[in-house]
């Protein structure tokens, strides 16, 4: 059985990817940081659905304690598929952004980035097979107001995972980023009326967070093989 690491697996589209993820029949690792509590909800209904998994629990800014807790899961072998997807929002025009708000948001997407994978890939060349898909979002493409420290986190996923792919290349390791737009969540049901997402999407509505999830799966897979280095946006047609 692969095993699968999705940070951030206690939010909307986190859960639904291990979930996915869980129904292809890997052995999920949902992770979280402040809400265990929730990660161990998915990890639950990934067991009772009939998959395998288990909630974990450590900070992707703190270098130390990821290796830390990374290198236990590793005791048990290889983790193959890494799902990058923990990030967070601090939102403000630049000229009012306090230099927290930029290396916050910055930490826990681009080096927790480097702080989760890097220890798991020479386990995984080992194995030559492994597949690192990172989450960005459509801001790192189009940009958007408010969102400079966010969309340069994300935007550095794609240079990071465009050359990360070329290292890894040869060992049967694709790396590939998928840039969400709208995605319907409790979090943008005050962001965007239903006139702000018919204005944006020209598909006029949200995506749901299992059609993520759906092209997560499908590139984690071994159907993806010839994949790698891209930069694939989910996102009604936005851009």
């Amino acid at each position: 059985m692969i095993r699968a690491l999705v940070t951030g697996g206690s939010g909307t589209i986190g859960a639904a990817i291990a979930r996915a993820l869980g129904t292809s029949g890997h052995h999920v690792y949902v992770h979280a940081n402040a809400q265990l509590a929730q990660a161990e909800q998915v990890a639950a209904e990934i067991v009772a659905a009939g998959g395998a998994a288990e909630a974990i629990s450590f900070d992707v800014t703190d270098a130390e304690q990821s290796r830390r807790v990374l290198e236990t899961l590793l005791e048990a072998g290889a983790i193959q598929i890494v799902v990058n997807n923990a990030g967070i929002h601090d939102d403000a025009v630049m000229p009012g952004m306090r230099p927290e708000q930029w290396s916050h948001v910055i930490d826990v997407s681009l080096n927790g980035f480097f702080n989760v994978t890097q220890p798991l890939l020479m386990p995984m060349i080992r194995l030559r097979w492994g597949r690192i898909i990172n989450i960005s979002s459509v801001a790192a493409i189009a940009g958007n107001r408010g969102q400079t420290n966010y969309a340069a986190a994300k935007a550095g996923l794609h240079g990071a995972a465009r050359s990360l792919s070329l290292e890894l290349a040869s060992r049967g390791i694709t790396v590939n980023t998928v840039a969400p737009g709208i995605i319907d969540s409790p979090a943008i049901a005050g962001a965007f009326p239903k006139e702000a997402i018919d204005r944006l999407v020209p598909m006029k509505r949200a995506g749901r967070p299992d059609e993520v999830a759906a092209l997560v799966d499908f590139l984690a897979s071994g159907r993806a093989a010839y994949i790698s280095g891209q930069l694939i946006s989910i996102n009604g047609g936005m851009i």
